[in-house]
């Protein structure tokens, strides 16, 4: 994060403004930006199935895969693809198969807590989101595809890794997470502001009040946002949040 975005996010904190992060990754990736979520101390993550607090290092909050979905999803993915890989986010930390096939999966050895290795099968615990990873199929097509096979078990999400699908819980998205966070907090839909650049930040912006795309980010995205920023690489985000005033 540059410095220029850290300083338009502590003015909206200095401004009484909350900002929260709302992200597909998962929360072990979220801890370099501890000193950056703001006095909730929390951010969103894996596309809306967990609730992460950071400073503590610790999911508050997890929806799961419904028991018994999984192995189905697992089998009639396989099925139509057998070269398919799979790896599972939990609140725990990663399980990876045999089979899946990432340039990221080196670095999962140095995850904390250590990614768990074994079958998919065999992962035990809340599922928040399941990775299907097949690179020889163009990307669209695959995720297309995963998402008729899943039907109404899950909710296929795209967020522009290459030939990766990325199978939530029924109904659970980046924007059903963040409306329950801000009621909880009276914050009303009209008075968000949201940000994103792929296609798993359309639900999030069709909700809020005013949307950004990043211009850097999916035609999607940019056709959907009600405005257009500069890019992730040029502070889009802290040259609108420098406009508020």
């Amino acid at each position: 994060m540059s410095a220029r975005t850290q300083s338009a996010l502590q003015r909206m904190w200095d401004l009484g403004i909350e900002t929260v992060f709302v992200t597909a990754r998962p929360p072990r990736w979220i801890d370099p930006l501890a000193e950056h979520v703001g006095g909730h101390g929390v951010a969103i993550c894996a596309n809306g199935a967990f609730v992460y607090d950071v400073e503590a290092r610790r999911v508050v909050e997890a929806v799961g895969l419904p028991s018994g979905s999984l192995s189905g999803i697992v089998a009639d993915v396989r099925a139509a693809y057998p070269g398919v890989g799979f790896a599972a986010e939990r609140p725990e930390g990663m399980h990876l198969d045999p089979a899946y096939r990432s340039p990221m999966v080196d670095l999962h050895a140095h995850d904390d807590p250590p990614a768990a290795r074994g079958p998919i099968e065999s992962v035990r615990g809340v599922v928040g989101k399941l990775l299907a990873r097949c690179p020889e199929v163009p990307d669209v097509e695959f995720v297309e595809s995963v998402a008729t096979i899943v039907a109404d078990r899950g909710i296929v999400a795209y967020s522009g890794a290459g030939g990766l699908a990325e199978i939530g819980p029924p109904g659970v998205t980046k924007a059903t997470a963040l409306e329950r966070w801000c009621r909880e907090r009276s914050i009303d839909a009209a008075q968000v502001w949201a940000f994103g650049d792929m296609p798993n930040d359309l639900p999030m912006l069709a909700w809020a009040g005013r949307s950004f795309a990043m211009r850097s980010g999916h035609e999607e995205v940019r056709d959907l946002a009600d405005a257009v920023c500069a890019g992730n690489d040029d502070d889009g985000v802290a040259r609108v949040l420098e406009a508020i005033r």
